[in-house]
């Protein structure tokens, strides 16, 4: 338990039920669950001590940045026609997004042999992915171009959600986030993904051509404001949470995609959100990738919350 549910026993059940939803997220229909305790000592792909770990410990802002990162994804018209057309997410989301959710829990917190196996297992799947845009542009899920966008554009979306909903990260602590990303990169075929804020700016600048709105990007919208994607108590703040996503996307990217005003966070939302996410990252989920990877490691159950 962390100090502040020592504190405040109010806090006790809320901190039961978001432990018992992070449980049931990663417990992926068909797949054996993933012991992240296990071997001892074995490392991650990157350390305890990275701005990672910290980022992606918080199942609030880890939902607004994921929303925040496919918005910019289906941007892209060979991104969207392969997620579209290959993936289950319009008629099975939850699911979608829980094989998502683990594999974005290994590659951080997994020990590394779990890690690397499991990228080369997405990797081989990717490998058969393949088609043309509706305009006749052919594609390829392992194409490095398009690899390195969806690297960038998760990258992007956790750490700016992070960044701006949790605790103001220094631009020393962004450059890290960004570089600790390269490991993984590398392993997943991203080899022009951006490893610091000015590489990801420019590689953002350098896309602009490329991004064009799509009907699929707002429908993707209406089925995660609807999609039963949080636990019961919290499922009403979903709508905001999605609309604290599209706020984090850069303007330009959202005036290209049409998404006015409305698809943005109301005035009084923003401190909710904010308020939302900071509670979540004092509460320490036992069952959590990040306390059970700590564990592997040798290191306190809270260290990330010390």
């Amino acid at each position: 338990m962390t100090e502040l549910a020592a504190r405040f026993p109010l806090l006790r059940p809320m901190q039961r039920r978001l432990d018992t939803a992070a449980r049931e997220m990663l417990a992926v229909p068909g797949r054996p669950a993933i012991d992240f305790t296990q071997p001892p000592g074995e490392p991650a792909l990157v350390g305890p001590d990275s701005v990672s770990w910290r980022v992606f410990k918080n199942p609030v802002s880890l939902f607004i940045g994921g929303v925040t990162a496919v918005i910019l994804e289906l941007a892209e018209p060979s991104v969207r026609t392969g997620v579209w057309e290959h993936s289950s997410f319009r008629s099975a989301p939850v699911p979608r997004l829980q094989r998502t959710g683990l594999a974005a829990m290994v590659t951080v917190y997994g020990p590394r042999s779990v890690a690397e196996a499991m990228i080369a297992g997405v990797v081989r799947m990717h490998g058969r992915v393949a088609g043309q845009t509706p305009a006749g542009e052919p594609y390829h899920a392992n194409d490095v171009g398009l690899l390195s966008w969806v690297q960038a554009t998760a990258s992007f979306g956790f750490v700016e959600a992070y960044h701006r909903y949790v605790h103001p990260l220094t631009p020393e602590e962004l450059d890290r986030a960004h570089a600790e990303g390269a490991p993984a990169a590398r392993l997943y075929g991203a080899l022009e993904a951006p490893a610091s804020q000015a590489e990801l700016r420019a590689f953002f600048e350098a896309m602009r051509g490329r991004l064009e709105p799509s009907p699929i990007v707002l429908e993707f919208l209406a089925i995660m404001r609807r999609a039963p994607a949080l636990p019961g108590p919290a499922r009403p703040a979903q709508g905001m949470l999605v609309r604290a996503a599209v706020e984090i996307v850069p303007g330009w990217v959202r005036e290209r995609l049409g998404l006015t005003e409305r698809y943005g966070l109301r005035s009084w939302e923003a401190p909710v959100v904010r308020a939302t996410a900071r509670l979540a990252d004092q509460l320490m989920l036992p069952s959590s990738p990040a306390v059970q990877s700590c564990l592997r490691l040798g290191l306190p159950a809270d260290y990330l919350y010390s």
